[in-house]
């Protein structure tokens, strides 16, 4: 999402790191009298205690044990533009009357201490031995939750992906498989003018070094990225050079293998990038359609009565259906390498038609029989996949337009 950085002098005054704050709401106002005013969104406050308690969270949540001051000093740039932008999200949310449940909020800190191995108990905890709330993060949680929601009920139905938009991405990306591409992920920290460059470089730097020392990149972009990738870990796919900002190109360009980049520089703000591979223009591959068959008796006769039955693939199903230890499923235009060595040669030996050798699986016993091959086809995704990442796109574009309107609307005083 698009975020706006604040003044400088805006935290000027902030020293030592914050203890928990309590949730009484009756000691709300005199917390922040006592704590000052960070910033006013449309009449709501956010504390320099707020906007502590939510640097030390992104700190911690991508990997930071035990955050410094200068470090939590370093980010709270964008802390305090995540704290905006949810005052914004929340007020617009609100006039829709989008409530999101308390079980809702407790799966996604369920889903993210899973990601770090924990429970969501065991992880509120460590945060408040680390001095931060709980209801920080929970309430960052219900903004996401329901701001996601908002943007998917209000456009999510009127979003139509045409032919002719995934014939032209097909065509981009037929382009692209024939030039040098990188695997990249970024996370980018809004700064339009030269004055929040200054303050979001050190915090580009202090991310770095967190990953560096084995935080989850993924994780960091989620928490902290401005790019439309947030949603997905920061991860931009493979792409080529052409496709990037001139100064990002030429890092990429420039560097020795994988791994971070030093912060890249551009007009609208700070880029960290990971690269994490490269490849050369695309080879021509083989795709299949497959239907698998499983006997979940693990039994080589069921398999083999059923072979004996079946004819062509559009036999397949009807056969699976006739008994209960026989299950069926499709398997479409793949290329053959996903399915790994022993599945590539099990495929490759077997006749349009015909059925693989049968094979042991994790439920039990198992053929493929090849319906189509494809030599020499181009390794893109199919269209059905291209029309979900493209109403993906235009969705994410959606919500930043939305956010970036609600911004200019509101009124917004920095401290």
């Amino acid at each position: 999402m698009v975020r706006v950085v604040f003044l400088a002098a805006a935290f000027a005054a902030i020293s030592a790191l914050s203890a928990p704050v309590s949730p009484a709401s009756a000691q709300e106002t005199d917390r922040q009298t006592l704590e000052g005013i960070a910033a006013i969104v449309n009449d709501k406050p956010i504390s320099y205690s707020d906007v502590r308690q939510r640097a030390r969270l992104l700190l911690l949540t991508i990997g930071a044990a035990n955050p410094t001051q200068e470090q939590v000093q370093q980010i709270t740039s964008q802390a305090l533009e995540q704290l905006v932008d949810e005052k914004l999200q929340l007020d617009r949310v609100a006039e829709y009357k989008v409530e999101v449940d308390a079980r809702e909020i407790d799966a996604a800190v369920r889903d993210m201490a899973a990601d770090a191995g924990l429970s969501g108990e065991v992880l509120r905890q460590q945060l408040t031995a680390s001095g931060v709330n709980p209801v920080s993060l929970e309430e960052q949680m219900r903004a996401e939750i329901a701001w996601s929601r908002l943007m998917s009920g209000l456009y999510g139905n009127r979003i139509r992906i045409s032919e002719n938009q995934v014939d032209d991405q097909l065509d981009r990306l037929r382009a692209a498989s024939k030039k040098t591409q990188y695997r990249l992920g970024e996370i980018f920290l809004y700064a339009p003018d030269d004055a929040t460059k200054a303050e979001a470089m050190p915090a580009a730097q202090s991310i770095i070094a967190q990953l560096n020392q084995g935080a989850d990149f993924r994780v960091a972009a989620q928490r902290i990225s401005s790019a439309p990738t947030s949603a997905a870990g920061g991860d931009m796919g493979w792409v080529t050079t052409d496709d990037l900002d001139p100064a990002i190109a030429a890092a990429v360009r420039a560097s020795s293998g994988n791994g971070l980049l030093d912060p890249i520089q551009t007009e609208n703000g700070i880029y960290i990038i990971l690269v994490g591979g490269k490849r050369e223009p695309a080879e021509p591959v083989t795709r299949v359609d497959l239907k698998r068959l499983v006997a979940s008796d693990g039994a080589e006769a069921t398999l083999t009565e059923a072979i004996g039955r079946i004819n062509s693939c559009d036999d397949v199903q009807s056969v699976a259906n006739s008994r209960s230890t026989l299950r069926a499923q499709d398997i479409t235009d793949i290329n053959v390498e996903e399915l790994g060595p022993e599945g590539r040669s099990l495929v490759l030996a077997a006749d349009v038609g015909s059925p693989t050798e049968i094979f042991a699986v994790s439920s039990g016993l198992a053929v493929m029989y090849v319906c189509r091959r494809e030599d020499g086809a181009e390794a893109l995704p199919s269209r059905e996949d291209l029309k979900g990442s493209l109403k993906s796109r235009e969705l994410n574009m959606i919500s930043e337009r939305e956010l970036r309107n609600a911004r200019r609307l509101a009124t917004i005083i920095y401290r």
